[in-house]
């Protein structure tokens, strides 16, 4: 039986940077996962314990809802203890500005400190949540139709007051600065300095420093590429907001060392007839006249980018030859060292359970396979997997329906199936099937090449696009409370997974098996283990070492950042060895809720 007192002893057992037990759920991430049944309970840490806990030089990980694991064997469930009432304690809470909200929030892995990207505010921090600096982004006077911005030339179109709206927040290790994109000026941004925020710089007398637009709505991702004595890389990705002439929606930009350099945020490459970036054309825009490409996630594996999107495109429903607008989902590759974009290769992605098709993405996260899960799938254990929640969705609409699911995609098997397509178009096999070329309709070209793992592309079949679907496996449902959020993460060889829903629930889910068929279904009905009023959908955020937040709405109607303070208590029985391995430990968990509107993850996705 756990007793309160123990926990110290579990605390000290943890003597170096790194230790964890598996209810820990250390060095997070954000978005979905599986693992061994295992049980979870959650309690409110005991007074007197905070300062010893953060003593320790533990690593974390944001905590969202559903616990999944899929095991080896079978599994045994702790029962639910409550802790005394007197133990109960108030959580701590930053507020910001009564009339702001917050969009975007990254951890400095290294030191804790929290950046939280707000409207016309950069706020930094400390791990405990205190303020230790704030810098003014707006408002000022602008218009959204002055192009290039009234700060490079006179604008004749009426100024008015307008709010910043954090677009992209990025943490920029190898120069220690912030990046910071916001909605004024046509979408310029800032380099700060992470120590004070101190402006380091500030591009924007160029047209290639104009990278989010101005659609406060629009989706803006970017993913850093680093190199050890070169220029690093800023792959971005936005939506154009009909303005496809001014904004690529996905390209590739220097990022200097010297903040103010030239060519800080110019292309990678460019010439007259070719650049390092992707535009839509503007033809596209009179098929479907609201088109665009919203960017939900992106990170990098490998030799390659990835950014996992949402787009409509005109399709012919079964038995009619007119055509009508669906949104479908979309994974996008891109070769980092490619240049000229020739490696363009985007594939429709989706889930399937029970005749259901799940379609809209909502969240992904990239974790690894570990080895339970590994066994499981028939991959590695250092393969890398894709967690995702989808939902159903409407036809001509991204509004999302209730029913979600949580669904799991081997990216190797994604590679494969794009390095077939590469293969049988360079056969001259088909036409380049983009949905946003589909007004050109081009014909793939035959040339006798190998096409390996890590085929780049030529100055032809590009960009290029995948028909067939690849759907994932399908690991659990929900139909009412729509999942928005998921996290990830590898345990000594198990899985975890967590996920946040729409009303604000943090659930917990166990699942176990030996093979796919047994994956696929729940060990026991999602709990609820948190609930925070349902006034708002959780949205997780990748904490690596340090603590997440929670952000939610309190009775006066102000947004404010609260840590949740909760015990977890696992224990797995591994019956092949008759061995039991009871885990248990108290930690401090902190989770990050959203306001629907707020971008999970936006913007901020770090190769190192």
């Amino acid at each position: 039986m756990w007793n309160w007192n123990q926990e110290a002893d579990i605390i000290h057992a943890m003597e170096k940077p790194g230790d964890q037990l598996l209810s820990f759920l250390p060095v997070g991430s954000l978005h979905s996962s599986r693992d061994t049944a295992v049980p979870c309970a959650l309690y409110p840490v005991p007074q007197g314990r905070v300062s010893e806990m953060k003593a320790m030089p533990w690593n974390w990980t944001c905590l969202l809802s559903h616990l999944l694991m899929v095991g080896m064997g079978s599994s045994t469930l702790l029962p639910r203890q409550s802790p005394p009432p007197s133990q109960k304690r108030s959580f701590v809470t930053f507020r910001g500005e009564p009339a702001e909200s917050f969009n975007h929030l990254v951890v400095d892995e290294r030191t804790g400190h929290i950046y939280v990207g707000a409207v016309n505010r950069i706020y930094k921090l400390s791990s405990d949540l205190k303020v230790l600096v704030t810098h003014q982004t707006g408002p000022d006077e602008d218009n959204p139709k002055c192009y290039p911005p009234r700060i490079v030339q006179t604008c004749n179109e009426p100024l008015t007051p307008t709010n910043n709206v954090n677009k992209m927040l990025l943490i920029d290790y190898k120069e220690n600065r912030l990046i910071a994109c916001g909605s004024l000026y046509q979408g310029i941004c800032k380099l700060l300095r992470l120590e004070d925020l101190f402006k380091l710089g500030e591009p924007f007398h160029k047209k290639e420093h104009y990278l989010s637009g101005v659609n406060e709505s629009g989706s803006v991702f970017g993913v850093i590429v680093s190199y050890n004595n070169l220029d690093d890389k800023l792959f971005i990705a936005t939506a154009v907001d009909g303005k496809p002439e001014y904004f690529p929606t996905i390209s590739s930009r220097k990022l200097t060392k010297n903040s103010e350099a030239d060519g800080m945020f110019a292309y990678v490459f460019h010439d007259e007839f070719v650049a390092s970036m992707i535009k839509i054309p503007s033809d596209t825009f009179t098929v479907i006249p609201d088109f665009d490409i919203y960017y939900v996630y992106g990170f990098s594996s490998g030799n390659f980018v990835y950014f996992l999107t949402l787009q409509p495109e005109m399709v012919s429903p079964p038995g009619s030859t007119t055509k009508e607008q669906v949104y479908t989902s979309k994974l996008v590759r891109l070769c980092k060292e490619d240049t000229a974009f020739n490696s363009y290769v985007e594939v429709p992605i989706g889930c399937e359970r029970g005749g259901v098709e799940y379609r809209l993405l909502q969240a992904a996260y990239l974790s690894k396979a570990g080895a339970v899960l590994a066994q499981t799938l028939r991959v590695r254990p250092e393969d890398d997997l894709l967690f995702t929640v989808f939902s159903k969705g409407q036809k001509r609409k991204m509004k999302s329906l209730d029913e979600s699911a949580l669904c799991i995609f081997i990216l190797k098997q994604i590679n494969d199936r794009i390095k077939e397509r590469l293969q049988s178009c360079y056969r001259g096999e088909g036409t380049l099937d983009l949905a946003w070329l589909k007004v050109k309709d081009i014909p793939c070209s035959s040339a006798l090449l190998t096409i390996d793992d890590n085929f780049c592309g030529l100055d032809m079949n590009a960009p290029l696009g995948v028909s067939e679907m690849v759907r994932g496996i399908p690991v659990f449902t929900e139909d009412r409370d729509r999942m928005t959020s998921v996290i990830a993460y590898v345990y000594k060889n198990h899985s975890l997974a967590f996920v946040g829903t729409k009303s604000g629930k943090l659930k917990k889910s166990g699942v176990i098996g030996l093979g796919v068929t047994e994956l696929l279904e729940p060990y026991e009905p999602s709990e609820v283990i948190y609930k925070n009023s349902g006034i708002i959908p959780f949205v997780i955020y990748k904490m690596s070492n340090y603590p997440g937040l929670v952000e939610k709405l309190d009775q006066s109607g102000h947004r404010k950042v609260q840590e949740v303070m909760v015990k977890v208590a696992h224990q797995i029985l591994a019956p092949q060895s008759g061995l039991e391995a009871p885990l248990i430990t108290t930690a401090l968990h902190h989770v990050t809720s959203l306001l629907p509107g707020f971008t999970a993850g936006a913007g901020t996705a770090s190769e190192k």
